[in-house]
């Protein structure tokens, strides 16, 4: 298989790099590696001699030279987004370029040139605050943010070019993904990162808000499937692990297994856009992919920790 990775530097799209290459397909890495954060490249290092690695410094939003990156591919993965709920609020036309924009280029450059199958990631912020918990993939999505908006956006266009041009596509609607190499803006991170330096956790709310976290190796064993599952028909699918913890259960899962229970929280006020609860019912995923997610969060706040504490910091 022929596949290309957008977004390929970044915390998921390395990782399925990672198992792509390892189980001998040919990648294409297609990045920007624009600002938001920095020191993505020690992700795809490993791989810059690898003959069966092409990596690509594009921008989404070259159409152009998206439609060179995406000749004699098979699928396409379609990570590269601008990502954050709170930076959206801030700067609206950001999220909208990168992730409304952005992912019409995908598609017109994999219809353009024959993919069979585009994989696009979504988000399960779409769903707002849900009418109804877990969610299904049928229940109403109502955007609270510029960032869910522009991500329901892209899933329209994926369902439109299945129904006008047959370009077979799903649209993943990840849930909280964590895990080692995580970007910086994520919480677990930032909690982590703090309790490491003695300080105390910082908690938007009153921590009663909950999450349906997904560990990173279920969430790529996910999106790897979804190459070769029955045809998705421009749908959007539910990864994630169909539990929920609130996030003061996650601040003292990590200040334990760091080593600083002595440390108590601080509360802030609510941030604008962020969502009172998530929690997705995996249903639809486990029957078309044949997938099950299998770290539960303990043990992923247990490996991600571990993992910060040896590379994450550099």
């Amino acid at each position: 298989m022929r596949a290309v990775v957008t977004g390929a530097a970044g915390f998921i799209g390395s990782t399925l790099t990672d198992l792509l290459l390892a189980e001998g397909h040919e990648v294409v890495g297609v990045d920007n590696f624009d600002d938001y954060y920095s020191g993505k490249m020690r992700f795809l290092s490993r791989h810059l001699e690898n003959k069966d690695f092409k990596l690509m410094e594009v921008d989404i939003l070259d159409l152009d030279a998206l439609r060179q990156c995406f000749e004699d591919a098979d699928v396409v993965f379609h990570l590269a987004a601008q990502a954050g709920v709170r930076i959206s609020v801030k700067d609206p036309l950001r999220s909208h370029h990168a992730n409304t924009t952005g992912t019409l280029n995908v598609l017109l450059a994999a219809r353009d040139e024959g993919v069979k199958r585009v994989v696009s990631s979504s988000s399960s912020s779409v769903y707002g605050n849900a009418v109804r918990l877990p969610a299904r993939e049928i229940d109403p999505a109502v955007p609270i943010s510029p960032y869910a908006a522009s991500k329901l956006a892209a899933e329209y266009y994926c369902t439109l070019f299945y129904k006008l041009y047959g370009l077979q596509s799903v649209s993943l609607r990840y849930f909280t993904v964590y895990g080692p190499r995580q970007r910086p803006d994520m919480a677990i991170r930032i909690f982590t990162d703090r309790a490491l330096d003695g300080l105390r956790p910082q908690i938007f709310g009153d921590g009663e808000q909950t999450r349906d976290f997904t560990f990173i190796t279920d969430v790529v064993r996910a999106i790897r499937r979804c190459a070769d599952c029955p045809d998705p028909k421009g749908e959007p699918l539910n990864i994630c692990s169909g539990s929920t913890v609130s996030v003061n259960q996650v601040v003292s899962s990590i200040l334990k297994a760091v080593g600083r229970e002595d440390l108590r929280p601080e509360y802030l006020p609510p941030q604008p856009g962020d969502v009172d609860h998530t929690w997705g019912d995996n249903s639809k995923a486990r029957e078309l992919l044949g997938w099950r997610p299998e770290v539960k969060i303990d043990e992923g706040l247990s490996r991600f920790v571990d993992w910060y504490r040896k590379e994450g910091r550099i």
